[in-house]
Order: C-alpha cells, then structure tokens, then sequence
C-alpha cells in the first residue's frame, strides 16, 4: 500500500474505535495484532484485544473525539499525534465517574500491513488525566 493509503487506514482507526465498529475491526485488525501500551495493565492483542480496551476506556467515558494535531508516515509505519477528549461518566481506574471533561495528549505509532493494523505503540498523558478525574492530586 502507499503512504497516502497507510495515512487514511490509520486515521480510520480512531473513529472505529470510538464507535466500537467490529466490522472495520474485522477487516482492519490483523489477527496478531499488538498494541505496546506501558499504561494498560493488560494485554492488548488480535481482536479480544481491542474488544477489551474498548470495554476499558468506553467503560469510564463518553463523547469521545479525537481531534488530529499531527500525521507523518514513512514506510510502513504512520505516527499520528492526536488529543482524546471525553467525559469521565463511568469508572475507571477506581475513580468513580466526575462528569469532568478530559483532554490529553496521545501519540500513536502504527506498522502497517496491506490493509490491515498489525502493531501499535500507545503513549498517552495518563497521568494528566488522571489529574483531570481527580485520582491523583493535580
């Protein structure tokens, strides 16, 4: 596949992700695909795993959107610099839901395969937000 292609597959991921959609997930999660996380205390691996980060992070909160700051691609790999802003409606990470408004910064490196995600490295400002949902002291 070209950049350009690559670029538009991982851009889609964000929007599949946030409407939970299992047929993009279908067609566009390999089925040894890998997310490197060093803030989930679990495993994110082929389509259980995405399953399971959805029912995560779609567990504590709502609205969620993903507004796009950066995408460069090279290759087979396409970093996407994004913000995740949402409302903290449910549990998560033990703290009860605040309604508060949540916005942080995430970096996204995906390797690409065909047209499918085969490896993704997540970096998120957990620690903002858990500032912003009042589980730490700010």
């Amino acid at each position: 596949m070209s950049i350009a292609s690559n670029k538009a597959l991982a851009l889609a991921y964000f929007p599949a992700f946030r409407d939970r959609d299992e047929k993009w997930w279908d067609a566009h999660i390999a089925p040894g695909f890998i997310r490197h996380d060093p803030g989930l205390g679990f495993a994110v691996e082929g389509l259980a795993g995405i399953r399971k980060l959805a029912e995560v992070l779609h567990g504590g909160f709502s609205e969620i959107v993903y507004p796009i700051v950066h995408v460069v691609a090279e290759g087979d790999r396409v970093l996407v610099h994004l913000r995740q802003v949402a409302t903290h409606s449910g549990e998560y990470e033990g703290t009860p839901a605040t309604d508060t408004r949540t916005d942080i910064e995430v970096m996204d490196l995906f390797r690409v395969e065909g047209d499918q995600l085969v490896e993704h490295w997540a970096l998120m400002d957990n620690l903002t937000l858990l500032k912003q949902i009042g589980a730490v002291d700010a």
